[in-house]
Order: C-alpha cells, then structure tokens, then sequence
C-alpha cells in the first residue's frame, strides 16, 4: 500500500476536503493542483473537484464507493445536476436526512456501509440504494460519527481506538477484516477526518506519526 502524508487547504484533516473511492477521488474544486495531483498520484484515481453547498468539505458532506456517491441536503441543485452531468456511471443522490454531514456519518466499501445509529429507517434504505450495500447502524466507541472516527476500504478497516474490545470483534466478524485500533495526527480520534483511503493508498494528514501511519497501513492492506 502507498501512503503520503500531506496537508489539505493548510489543514491536517485532510479527509475533510476529499473522498475516495476506487474509481475516483472526489475532491474541493478550488484546491491547488499539486494538491489534486499529489491525490490522483498515490491514490491512482482520477480526480474529480466538485463543491457541495460552495464549499470545499466534501470529505464531510459526501460519501460515496464504486456503486454510487450520496451527497448532503445542503448540495445545491445546480451542484447535483453538475455532478451528475459529468457522467461518472454511479449512482448520485441527495440523502434525505437531517444528519446532512454524509461522509462523518457513513463509512462505506462496496459492500457495506456503517452509519451513524440515529439515521431513520427511510434514509437507511436510500443509503443501501444508491450506494448499493448492506447498512449497519452502529456507535463505535462511544461516538455516532462513524465516518469522522473510522476508515473502511474494500481492502481493510481502521477503527478509532476508544473502540471496546467487543465492538472490534463485531466488525472484525462482519467485515472479514481483522481491524487495527489507532489515531492519526499525533493522537487524533478522528481518524476518519485526517486521512482520505481507497484500496490503493492513503493520503493522511502531515501531523501523524510514523507509528501511526503504520498502524493505518496495517488496517488497510
């Protein structure tokens, strides 16, 4: 697995301005270019720079995989129709929901996606739609922001290390994966919100450690 260590609009948290899947990286479109190539060169993807409610979170308001992409209410029909537009051949919708910031609620691989517990049984089945996967609601250690506090690759998952033993099991036992407990940027929970993965590489933010680097790489190879 490659790995980079970068910072996103002078941020850490990278994963705050981007999300990958194994197709494309779905990025803040007034981010620099050398940024989006340092992205599309270790994730080998191609980028696609995009804003949902003008703004560069798309790490935040958006989730997606290889099947479809959900993108938060406070997208702008101007924005949905653009991205849908450009012909990605996935799935592209609005969750209809209050908890609007899709991608720290929803961690998702091809085949399953974890979410935040206090989704409602109609956005659950909209989540399994469009992004074309089994839906689990869960907490994990504690916390209901799934997608800020964890990564999930088809190839592995990070969970945050406030996680119980019995909770890494659980999904060690869903999953197929056997889960590496970590943080990132100098002991970060938001594990989720410092990295941007796909089954390829990571890009996770500058502050992080090289035990904790190697502690993602170990959870996702």
């Amino acid at each position: 697995m490659e790995a980079a260590t970068y910072r996103l609009n002078g941020s850490e948290y990278v994963g705050a301005f981007a999300t990958a899947t194994d197709r494309y990286v779905f990025a803040g479109q007034s981010l620099p270019k050398k940024s989006l190539d340092v992205l599309e060169e270790t994730l080998r993807v191609k980028p696609v720079p995009i804003t949902i409610s003008d703004s560069n979170l798309i790490g935040i308001l958006a989730r997606a995989n290889s099947n479809g992409m959900l993108l938060s209410n406070l997208a702008y029909d101007f924005e949905v129709e653009r991205i849908k537009g450009m012909k990605l051949d996935m799935n592209i919708a609005v969750l209809d929901s209050d908890l609007n910031a899709v991608g720290s609620d929803i961690v998702a691989n091809d085949k399953i996606a974890i979410v935040n517990s206090e989704y409602d049984q109609m956005a659950i089945r909209q989540i399994g739609d469009v992004l074309g996967v089994e839906v689990i609601r869960a907490e994990i250690g504690g916390m209901k922001t799934i997608g800020a506090n964890n990564i999930l690759t088809n190839k592995g998952f990070a969970i945050n290390n406030r996680s119980s033993d019995a909770e890494k099991e659980k999904f060690d036992k869903m999953l197929g994966f056997s889960s590496v407990r970590t943080t990132a940027n100098r002991g970060s929970v938001a594990i989720g919100l410092s990295a941007v993965a796909n089954s390829t590489a990571i890009v996770v933010g500058d502050e992080t450690t090289g035990y904790e680097l190697d502690r993602l790489m170990e959870a996702l190879e």
